[in-house]
C-alpha cells in the first residue's frame, strides 16, 4: 500500500507538472500589448553599433550606448537612445560627410521625424562646417533640420549665433532667425 500511495503522488506530481507547462502559452502579441501597457520597451541593445547599407554600400551608421525599443505601441511607435547618439553618414566615397551626436535622441518610425538634445552638435566634414544647438529636429525623409533653440553655426569664415534654425541636413541652404555675428560677404 506504501509503493502504491508513494507511486500515485509522483503520478500526480508528473500530471500537475505536464498540465502547467502545456498550459503555458507563448502569444507574442500578448507580451508586446503587454510591454506597452506597462510602458516598457520591447527590445533593449546596449552598446550598439548599427550600420545602414543602401546598394549593398554603407550609408550611414549609429552608435549609442544605450537603445531601448517601443515598436510595439500602436499610435506612435518610436526608439529613445536616453544615454545619447552618435549618427555618421557616408558619402558616395565612404568618407564621412556629416556627423550627428547628441545625450539624447528619440525617433519615430512611422513619421521618420527625430529629436536630438543636449549638446546637439552637426558637422560637416566636406565644407568644415559646424552646427551646434540644444534640441535639433530632424526630419530623414526630407533630410532637414529645424530648431527653435539658441544656436551657433560655424563656417570656414563666418561664425553665426541665432535663435531659430532650419536648414538641409548637410548644412547647406540654411535659414538662421534672429541672428547676430560675424559674416563675411563677397560683391560681384
Amino acid at each position: 500500500m506504501k509503493l502504491f500511495s508513494q507511486i500515485f503522488i509522483k503520478g500526480i506530481a508528473v500530471l500537475f507538472s505536464s498540465a502547467m507547462l502545456f498550459s503555458c502559452v507563448n502569444d507574442t502579441q500578448k507580451v508586446r500589448d503587454f510591454l506597452a501597457d506597462k510602458n516598457l520597451p520591447v527590445g533593449i541593445a546596449r552598446e550598439a553599433n548599427h550600420i545602414y547599407k543602401d546598394s549593398g554600400k554603407i550609408s550611414s551608421r549609429l552608435v549609442t550606448p544605450l537603445m531601448l525599443d517601443f515598436s510595439n505601441r500602436n499610435e506612435h511607435p518610436y526608439s529613445e537612445f536616453p544615454k545619447g547618439i552618435k549618427i555618421v553618414n557616408f558619402e558616395k566615397t565612404e568618407k564621412d560627410s556629416i556627423t550627428i551626436t547628441g545625450q539624447y535622441a528619440i525617433t519615430y518610425s512611422k513619421t521618420s521625424i527625430s529629436e536630438i538634445k543636449g549638446n546637439v552638435i552637426v558637422i560637416n566634414h566636406t565644407d568644415k562646417s559646424r552646427l551646434e544647438t540644444e534640441q535639433l529636429f530632424w526630419d530623414e525623409k526630407t533630410k532637414y533640420f529645424v530648431s527653435e533653440k539658441a544656436f551657433t553655426l560655424l563656417k570656414e569664415n563666418d561664425t553665426i549665433y541665432g535663435i531659430g534654425f532650419e536648414s538641409k541636413d548637410d548644412l547647406t541652404m540654411h535659414l538662421a532667425k534672429k541672428t547676430t555675428g560675424k559674416l563675411e560677404t563677397t560683391e560681384d
